[in-house]
């Protein structure tokens, strides 16, 4: 059973004194006033996205690609739970993503500086991906230098263009 002693007037600073099961739980001052002044409170304003767009998760990333060639090049926004933006393959995109999220794990994390990559080329494509994914920020960057960078390229398509189509890899 909780009890509550109040020991102050409305409108002054008292002391309140919890008891549960004839154990002190906390003391505290606050100030106490009629309901009525409360009721004239303004609204705490909403300041996160996610709260204020209901629709959005947060999951948003801007993927701007360079040198790829074939009409890739350009910047795109992709929105994941649910699927928007101008991504040019917004459905494709998420899943894959969605594939690649696992727990403990950085989907855009970079090749492992120790990691022996094969001595090939994959063109001068470049790509760059900020934003959100999964509650962690992103802030990734992607070349075809080799093959660990090809492989992790890769990877991310839809995301990322594929570009083996093209004939580089």
């Amino acid at each position: 059973m909780l009890q509550v002693n109040r020991s102050a007037a409305a409108g002054r600073v008292g002391r309140l004194l919890f008891v549960a099961a004839g154990s002190l739980v906390a003391v505290g001052t606050a100030t106490v006033g009629p309901a009525s002044a409360y009721a004239q409170a303004a609204p705490l304003p909403l300041t996160l996205p996610s709260l204020l767009d209901p629709g959005r998760s947060g999951d948003h990333l801007t993927i701007t690609v360079r040198n790829a060639g074939g009409g890739h090049d350009g910047t795109y926004e992709l929105y994941c739970h649910p699927g928007g933006g101008d991504h040019p393959d917004v459905a494709g995109a998420c899943a894959a993503l969605g594939r690649g999220t696992r727990w403990g794990t950085d989907a855009f994390a970079p090749v492992p500086k120790d990691t022996l990559c094969t001595m090939q080329y994959g063109g001068p494509a470049t790509a760059h991906v900020t934003g959100t994914w999964a509650g962690r920020p992103v802030d990734a960057r992607y070349d075809r230098g080799d093959g660990c960078q090809i492989g992790r390229w890769d990877r991310l398509v839809p995301v990322l263009p594929d570009l083996r189509q093209e004939g580089w890899a």
